[in-house]
């Protein structure tokens, strides 16, 4: 269940430099030099059609998404005793619809786009992939005295 590349939903370092461009609808594309925040990542996951460095920047994406995802199942193995922060589908989204779906939910939830972007990509993986909720016990067990 815990498909590594499509965990990609989650915890790495954030400061690596880009050979990216943000699209931008009103002025000329601006060279990302890092990519810090979600807004970033989400402009590095869904660039411009017209971005001289598209493929790159889908490139960049699909990476930090993978090694995020990696990182997330080393942290939380299916035998943990700590629930896990998401839960994927029985069949989980490819990188490349991980990418793209991260990116469409920061366009939507722009209050959320100067956070990191480790945090804005594990808060889309929350709202994305909730777990159930935990079943209530069978027996309600009294307090001690």
């Amino acid at each position: 269940m815990r498909n590594i590349a499509a965990a990609a939903a989650l915890v790495l370092m954030s400061g690596a430099p880009v050979l990216a461009q943000a699209p931008m609808a009103t002025a000329p594309a601006t060279p990302v030099t890092e990519v810090r925040t979600a807004a970033d990542l989400a402009a590095v996951c869904d660039p411009a059609a017209s971005n001289p460095l598209r493929l790159e920047s889908i490139a960049y994406c699909q990476g930090f998404l993978t090694g995020a995802g990696q990182y997330y199942a080393a942290l939380h193995p299916a035998s943990a005793t700590t629930p896990p922060l998401f839960c994927l589908p029985q069949t989980p989204p490819s990188v490349a619809q991980t990418g793209l779906a991260f990116a469409a939910w920061s366009r939507q939830n722009p209050q959320h786009g100067a956070e990191p972007a480790v945090d804005g990509l594990l808060r889309w993986a929350q709202a994305t992939y909730p777990c159930p909720a935990a079943a209530a016990p069978a027996t309600t067990r009294r307090p001690a005295r």
